[in-house]
């Protein structure tokens, strides 16, 4: 028998690779941080001597899920301006208290207490677009949770950098200190075709091309940012980044939420991602995104949260549920989007965005062993017929019972290990005391 770490036995596991597979009694043998074999229970106790056996006989196993989209350190800032449009809340409310308070601890903490949020959800891989990537980085890897670090680009200073040149080669001497970490991976972030110029958007895809880096960035979320691009550019936003070159496999389009025909094709010949981020839309009354036509021309579509200021959750099994429904209320058809699907698009679409589909997304043996267990063990998940189906239309982040990253365990029984979840209570408070100190008691 082969000695390995550990051996993980379910009720069900959803590999998501082959497409529309459940193995009903299996296990996972895990060694050294990574996926060995998927195989019967019995089989695997006649196989591998495991130094730790956790047997989950009421759970369901999947890849830990990918968040595509979101800027961990607001949730700092959730819940500061609800209820308005995205112009107004972004001008008038959150890039203000942005200017008066961002800083490197702002963001180390505010990704601290992102990333316990989203490790107790069931969430292993997130992708952040934020100032101080430094901090967030850092705040990642005392989590255990791992990290796609955006090098954001704006034309305008912040507490964090002076221009598009000064934000790029602070983010990539943070890439360049921190690139053997085997959790963290760099992406370039240029925030969006309003904050961002030609020449940088140059710079953008020259650096890219120069660290082989996806390039992360919100595009066509709503009407007004499509009239004010043919206003000063003469083009709609999309049609201006595929004439500066860069669309390409490597482009995450963030929202996508106003396509023409056209425009879907366009992404889908060139290879492109998009991050849909459902609840952040509808929150901002962007709009809500074609999916079933982007998923129809084969774009490789994933899921995001967006920032806790926009949503106000960080929670993947929420927009799990809203995008299959949201797919199905606006085509018409039933058969839009299932449920299969939509856990494929918050787990292995979203790694296959970020360009880390070879080792996370999926379980599958050589993988990263990047593992979420829920416990089906309620009378509201009873009685259960198919648990993918489960999965999205009933179970949420409560029913997630254990975490591993990288073989790692970060959530045992529905207890975050390593982290003290009173002081980042505590944390939160002393931070919104100093953003909004009338609203502390």
């Amino acid at each position: 028998m082969k000695t390995i770490d550990l051996l993980i036995e379910a009720r069900w596991i959803v590999p998501v690779e082959p497409a529309g597979v459940v193995l009903d009694n299996h296990a996972v043998a895990v060694d050294r941080g990574r996926i060995v074999a998927l195989l019967p229970q019995s089989e695997a106790l006649a196989t591998f001597a495991p130094r730790e056996r956790r047997r989950l006989d009421r759970h369901v196993l999947i890849p830990g899920l990918v968040n595509a989209h979101t800027h961990a350190a607001m949730s700092l800032l959730r819940g500061l301006a609800d209820d308005l449009p995205l112009r107004e809340w972004l001008e008038n409310h959150i890039w203000p208290a942005e200017g008066k308070h961002v800083s490197a601890q702002f963001v180390h903490d505010g990704t601290r207490l992102a990333a316990a949020e989203m490790l107790r959800g069931g969430v292993t891989c997130f992708n952040d677009m934020y100032y101080f990537p430094k901090a967030a980085a850092t705040a990642a890897l005392e989590a255990g949770i791992r990290a796609a670090i955006g090098i954001v680009a704006l034309d305008f200073p912040t507490p964090y950098a002076a221009d598009a040149d000064d934000y790029l080669d602070k983010g990539l001497a943070v890439r360049d200190a921190m690139r053997d970490e085997s959790l963290l991976s760099f992406c370039l972030a240029p925030h969006a075709p309003y904050t961002v110029s030609d020449r940088s958007f140059a710079s953008v895809l020259t650096l890219a091309e120069q660290i082989d880096a996806p390039i992360h960035v919100h595009i066509h979320e709503t009407r007004h940012e499509t009239e004010e691009s043919l206003r000063v550019h003469g083009v709609r936003p999309l049609a201006r980044l595929h004439r500066l070159g860069l669309l390409s496999p490597g482009l995450i389009a963030v929202h996508a939420v106003h396509l023409t025909s056209e425009e879907i094709a366009l992404l889908a010949a060139h290879g492109c991602s998009v991050a849909h981020c459902p609840t952040s839309n509808l929150k901002l009354a962007s709009g809500i995104a074609p999916v079933t036509e982007m998923l129809a021309a084969g774009v490789n579509v994933a899921l995001g949260t967006d920032g806790a200021a926009s949503n106000n959750r960080l929670d993947m099994f929420q927009e799990m549920r809203l995008a299959a429904l949201l797919a199905k209320g606006i085509s018409g058809i039933a058969e839009a989007l299932p449920a299969h699907q939509a856990l494929r698009m918050a787990t292995l679409n979203g790694a296959k965005a970020l360009g880390l589909d070879a080792n996370t997304g999926s379980l599958v043996p050589g993988k990263a062993a990047d593992i979420c267990a829920l416990e089906f063990d309620s009378f509201s998940l009873a009685p259960c017929f198919d648990p993918v189906s489960h999965l999205v239309y009933v179970a949420g982040r409560e029913h997630v019972s254990d975490v591993w990253v990288d073989g790692r365990t970060r959530v045992e029984s529905r207890r975050l290990l390593d982290v003290d979840e009173s002081e980042l209570i505590k944390l939160a408070a002393l931070w919104q005391n100093k953003i909004c100190p009338r609203d502390v008691m």
